[in-house]
């Protein structure tokens, strides 16, 4: 008989803290230090000189982005194996778009990296002029932009329903779980209002977002510091049928007794 071994929450709730960390840096890096200091919003010949200057730091940006979506996908399934006691099929939902913000903003990378191949003196591009290389370089800085707002509103919905998930948990603060959804929620309102209404979306932002901020770094703290309650934990993964992981000795003796493979 084959059993299934599995991590203990605290162990789970650890790792999602360090996660945790690892995205907050990424992002605030990629989203907060590099974009801000090398893309200036209206002015294409400014961008080009001020990336091709700053070439390691813009490319520093683009690799702690794609750390940033690493790091979501290995939180999807832990945050899934953590909160499945709360409601299976929500954390299952909420997984799954963690994952579609990891493959829509993972692909949105190629906009990012996109003006070093236009700015870097590609012998192809040599029937473009310098002004229209650095138009098109500016395109897709800006596209870069619209992508990541079109990837952070299926995060700001797994946050929501991860926000709910821990609400109902019991074995987590509920307060943090209001935090989060209505960290998601900014998350969602304030990519809508981009799309929608840029000027109502400049007077929200940053505002808007100061919740999720508050939410998530909370969240992180907790995970690190207090973890979960295990054994609300397991008493409620026992009344709703959840696996429960072996303790760590029990596990080791299983897994000797179980047969090579």
């Amino acid at each position: 008989m084959t059993k299934r071994l599995a991590a203990t929450p605290l162990l789970n709730a650890r790792l999602v803290g360090v996660l945790y960390v690892v995205m907050i840096t990424a992002g605030v890096l990629a989203q907060n230090v590099v974009r801000p200091a090398l893309v200036v919003r209206s002015d294409a010949a400014a961008s080009a000189a001020r990336i091709m200057e700053s070439e390691s730091l813009y490319r520093l940006g683009g690799a702690a982005d794609l750390l940033l979506f690493a790091a979501n996908v290995a939180v999807a399934a832990l945050f899934y194996r953590l909160l499945a006691p709360a409601g299976r099929d929500l954390a299952l939902l909420a997984a799954f778009f963690r994952l579609t913000f990891a493959a829509v903003a993972g692909a949105n990378a190629v906009n990012h990296f996109a003006p070093l191949r236009l700015l870097g003196g590609d012998s192809s591009l040599a029937a473009f002029t310098p002004a229209q290389l650095q138009a098109l370089a500016h395109l897709f800085a800006r596209l870069q932009s619209t992508g990541h707002a079109v990837a952070i509103v299926f995060y700001g919905v797994s946050c929501l329903l991860t926000g709910y998930l821990v609400f109902r948990s019991t074995f987590l603060p509920r307060f943090l779980g209001v935090l989060l959804a209505l960290g998601g929620i900014g998350y969602v309102v304030n990519s809508f209002a981009g799309f929608l209404s840029p000027p109502l979306a400049s007077s929200l932002f940053p505002a808007i977002l100061v919740p999720a901020g508050i939410a998530e770094v909370s969240l992180c703290l907790w995970l690190l510091v207090k973890g979960v309650n295990a054994q609300r934990w397991k008493e409620l993964a026992d009344a709703t049928g959840t696996p429960t992981p072996l303790p760590p000795a029990a596990a080791l003796e299983l897994s000797a007794a179980l047969p090579a493979r």
